[in-house]
């Protein structure tokens, strides 16, 4: 092993904005204190029940991918597991996220953006 994973960062224009959105899907604390990071204007982060700490970075002129358009690919994105997706729809799409798959219907998952355009997918548990 060369390294363990420390934390996700995503870039996006309002890191605070971002991290909040992030809070409300996972729970968890946004800037908790860290010896690890500073936070401010252009760092934000999110520290979750089960370990994983997110990071928002600041990017002046950030560019959001455009799935499914390969021209601004989505470059990574994030899987959560949900137990009733209809549900999880309703709080992610109050919480800021934009429905990005309207055909989903016959899926176990659906993708969603992030108020920073950062695809998502909530996949049935």
């Amino acid at each position: 092993m060369i390294a363990d994973l420390q934390c996700v960062v995503l870039d996006c224009p309002e890191p605070a904005r971002l991290a909040e959105f992030y809070r409300t899907l996972l729970g968890g604390t946004v800037n908790r204190p860290d010896r690890r990071w500073a936070v401010g204007d252009d760092w934000a982060t999110l520290h979750t029940a089960s370990g994983l700490v997110l990071a928002f970075q600041r990017v002046t002129d950030h560019q959001a991918p455009q799935w499914p358009d390969p021209a601004r690919p989505q470059q990574f994105h994030l899987d959560f597991a949900v137990p009733d997706p209809d549900r999880a729809q309703e709080e992610v799409l109050a919480a800021g996220a934009t429905l990005l798959d309207a055909d989903s219907d016959n899926r176990s998952w659906r993708v969603y953006a992030d108020p920073a355009g950062h695809p998502f997918c909530l996949v049935r548990h």
